[in-house]
């Protein structure tokens, strides 16, 4: 990925385009909507309310206490690795009463960033569980607050009680670099996911 934005993107014609979707879950407030606005190189789509009293009782504002929007239906971003290679990013709605959408924004989904805050790490944990069952491909993004208590990856993937192969990595979700980063290794890791598929079932079918 080109570190800078790209104000005409790809000169392929839409018909040579190979777009793959990646999503960016998470739980309320863990930067979802920040992640996707810095890495996309077109104006991303938001759907930023501000928070009202309807909110009481739904929305848990600890640890984050300045917050005054949320994300209502999704996120949506875009980058163009070449003129025949998109990726479309989605950011899902991390409250309970929006999980309904995920079905959808998750159809075709080629992975997923599981974004994390570490002082309410609870909260990713419905992302994580969704993911693993439906078996598509994650990493945990760990979103470093300015702050926040400092945690080795290590030490949150015994918390999550993660899988070894699933990445962990720590991130700003502000910095283009460092979103860069975490889609890059995101890739990486759906690349070997399903090389480690491929071989499986070639010694399935060989061992007949």
């Amino acid at each position: 990925m080109d570190s800078a934005r790209s104000s005409n993107p790809g000169e392929g014609s839409a018909a040579t385009l190979t777009p793959y979707k990646l999503l960016i879950a998470g739980g309320f407030g863990v930067g979802k909507t920040t992640m996707v606005s810095a890495i996309s190189e077109v104006r991303p789509l938001l759907t930023e309310e501000k928070l009202t009293a309807a909110s009481v009782g739904h929305d848990d504002l600890k640890g984050v206490p300045g917050k005054t929007t949320t994300t209502v239906a999704l996120d949506y971003g875009r980058i163009s690795l070449s003129s025949q290679l998109v990726l479309y990013l989605f950011g899902v709605p991390g409250q309970e009463r929006f999980w309904f959408m995920w079905d959808e924004l998750a159809y075709g989904a080629l992975g997923a960033v599981v974004l994390a805050d570490v002082r309410r790490l609870d909260d990713c944990f419905p992302s994580v569980n969704y993911f693993e069952t439906r078996g598509v491909p994650f990493l945990v993004a760990l979103n470093c607050f300015d702050g926040a208590e400092r945690y080795e990856p290590d030490e949150v993937r015994d918390a999550l009680d993660l899988d070894a192969h699933v990445p962990v990595v720590l991130c700003d979700a502000r910095s283009l670099a460092s979103v860069k980063q975490v889609l890059i290794t995101l890739i990486e890791h759906v690349v070997a996911q399903r090389a480690v598929v491929a071989a499986q079932s070639a010694a399935t079918v060989s061992g007949r």
